[in-house]
């Protein structure tokens, strides 16, 4: 004999609803004791694994060198062109090769003072006009010597930090709340990134290792930040976790089966300058599992939202039809999140793309080449990743949501409606 289980009190869903967000969806609805007990069961092990991992991994006492150590004396001076003038760009010389910049400097050991320089117009170089404001590279040596100083980039911080305001303001505008805790999941991820990843690797420890913990510390903080915890939460957690693995263990294979060492010439400079082993190819997979994790808490927290609102609209779904309709919705997110990779990892390769071009080389040739093809890895091994998240996630968001008291069908929309409706309307007609 069946038994329906008692109407949840109204003021408990008001809370469910604020306190799991779901990717956009309806409220999550409240999971039974056994299924928060499972979920805490496959969770806990995790984020304590992460923690220590932390702890352990963390560069506690390492004096690390800093680039005058290293050998990179260059230091940044602002300043501003005040003139431009074509010149040779040698003395004696005739011809207009060269432009001769007069450059006002705004900090630095001549701040406030006006220097000379000969940049070069060639079509691999920067052009500068009057008015631009540049940075220089100082050599520390004679702050009286022109020679010390070197125009070479743009200031970019006045429209950098614009930039990064027009973004805020949009996540804020559409997500409100829930943006707000999004921008703040954003920050905590920088944080970890330049706090913990970058200074371990730094320090010699094991890149993979120190991607692994930081990206599941990454993951438990933002997902719940931005989400809310919920069985719903957890779920997804659950599904970015195993895929995330799963994309952990395909670029090792493939990273040894195709002999990358990821020793590129940025890696090999650093590695030069460092003067002290870095894991290369460690490295090369530590940038795979960071960079694919992003996509996958877009797909799982999407799936695990999916499954959960076919539950709310229709109850008597079993294990297997909730499973089927996740996964028919999936295909379509996955498909464009897919190409979405592909073509992120190819525009940021464009330049090295068009050498190949023009290189005269086959096509074979040049997609087994070592930058190429670690493109190819990353990019194929995280979108292997991205689909096998889809079966996964859906599959764990079926299981539990059947364990779940659901709500009857109409009940969540009429309560958002009855939220939504204006005061002193209600009886207008």
């Amino acid at each position: 004999m069946f038994f329906a289980p008692p109407e949840e009190p109204r003021s408990h869903r008001r809370r469910e609803e604020h306190a799991g967000h779901g990717h956009g969806h309806g409220p999550a609805a409240p999971a039974s004791t056994h299924v928060k007990r499972l979920l805490a069961f496959l969770l806990i092990p995790f984020a304590l694994a992460a923690v220590v991992g932390i702890f352990m991994l963390y560069p506690w006492g390492h004096d690390q060198k800093t680039g005058a150590d290293l050998g990179f004396g260059q230091s940044p001076v602002n300043g501003e062109v005040i003139s431009a003038g074509a010149t040779s760009c040698s003395e004696g010389e005739a011809g207009q090769g060269c432009v001769q910049l007069a450059v006002k400097m705004q900090d630095g050991p001549r701040a406030n003072q006006t220097i000379e320089q000969v940049v070069p117009t060639d079509p691999g170089s920067p052009r500068f006009a009057v008015g631009d404001q540049v940075v220089l590279s100082y050599a520390g040596e004679n702050p009286d010597d022109p020679t010390s100083f070197q125009v070479v980039d743009f200031q970019r911080g006045m429209p950098l930090t614009l930039l990064a305001l027009v973004f805020a303001a949009a996540v804020l505008v559409l997500g409100r709340w829930q943006g707000l805790a999004a921008l703040v999941g954003l920050g905590l991820s920088l944080v970890m990134l330049v706090g913990f990843v970058l200074p371990a690797i730094l320090a010699g420890e094991d890149p993979l290792l120190v991607a692994v913990v930081g990206a599941g510390l990454i993951m438990f903080i933002v997902l719940y930040l931005t989400h809310g915890f919920s069985a719903r939460t957890s779920t997804a957690v659950l599904g970015t976790l195993l895929s995330l693995a799963l994309i952990g263990v395909l670029s090792t294979a493939f990273s040894a089966a195709t002999s990358l060492t990821g020793l590129d010439e940025n890696t090999s400079s650093l590695i030069g300058a460092l003067g002290a082993p870095i894991d290369a190819r460690g490295l090369l997979l530590a940038g795979i599992v960071i960079g694919a994790l992003g996509v996958l808490d877009d797909v799982t927290v999407t799936q695990t939202s999916a499954v959960w609102e076919l539950r709310a609209a229709n109850p008597a779904l079993s294990w297997r039809q909730l499973y089927g309709a996740g996964l028919r919705i999936g295909r379509d997110h996955v498909s464009s999140a897919v190409n979405t990779l592909v073509l992120a990892y190819a525009g940021a390769a464009l330049p090295m793309l068009l050498a190949y071009t023009l290189s005269g080389r086959t096509f074979g040739e040049v997609v087994s080449s070592q930058a190429v093809a670690q493109e190819v890895v990353r990019t194929l091994v995280g979108s292997v990743g991205l689909v096998a998240a889809v079966p996964i996630t859906t599959a764990i968001a079926a299981l539990v949501a059947v364990q779940e008291p659901a709500e009857q069908p109409g009940e969540a929309g009429a309560e958002r409606a009855k939220k939504r409706r204006r005061p002193g309307r209600a009886g207008s007609r």
